[in-house]
């Protein structure tokens, strides 16, 4: 796969991630929801702090460490791909790679510069942030919160009261609310799970010592 390639597929992933975020960011105030497909499609604006489940990590202080982690992941992934591609490595390989790193990328956009150029959303007030607003971003460079959006309640119902500790009590699945570049991530390292032996690079066999023909007479 030529390198050319690989750009191609990261800058479209990155576009159509941030051309999301943007339009949810400036129309949807936070936690607003729209049915997309049924009950099961919505579309739901939250904001995440920068870790999976929105889970927080040592407060400010935590949020620059965990940025500055994917920063240095971002950087050092230009130059895995890289060396992968010059190595030769199947197609579907650099593909997952790419999307992996896409992902990554698109995330750390929101994070080093969402607080920057957008104003806070409030869910009180149900207000609509505004890109580069006059009195500046809700918050500082690597401060930034991670915008989601895509949100598939498949199940959504209450467990029947006969079921031991959970009867009668709603059920959900699936819950998380995620964004294009999460999808992205998890598609990746889902297939590389999956076809592992098909993709990922394996090491040269080393070739068998030529054992010397006896002719038995």
């Amino acid at each position: 796969m030529k390198g050319k390639q690989v750009i191609l597929l990261i800058a479209a992933i990155l576009v159509a991630d941030q051309a999301i975020k943007l339009f949810i960011k400036t129309h949807y105030y936070l936690g607003e929801e729209h049915k997309v497909i049924g009950n099961w499609f919505r579309l739901h604006f939250v904001e995440n702090e920068g870790m999976a489940w929105g889970w927080k990590f040592g407060g400010g202080l935590g949020k620059v460490l965990l940025t500055m982690f994917r920063l240095v992941a971002v950087i050092a992934g230009t130059f895995i791909i890289r060396n992968f591609i010059r190595k030769g490595h199947s197609r579907g390989f650099i593909i997952c790679a790419s999307l992996i790193y896409a992902g990554a990328l698109g995330n750390l956009i929101d994070s080093m510069f969402y607080g920057l150029i957008f104003n806070e959303s409030d869910p009180f007030s149900q207000n609509l942030a505004q890109l580069f607003p006059p009195g500046g971003g809700y918050a500082g460079f690597l401060h930034g919160k991670v915008v989601d959006m895509f949100y598939f309640p498949l199940i959504d119902t209450t467990l029947p009261s006969w079921i031991p500790f959970w009867g009668g009590e709603r059920f959900e699945f699936f819950q998380p609310v995620f964004n294009l570049a999460d999808a992205s991530i998890s598609v990746g390292v889902i297939v590389l799970f999956l076809f592992q032996k098909r993709l990922m690079p394996h090491p040269p066999k080393k070739a068998e010592e030529s054992q010397p023909e006896t002719i038995v007479k």
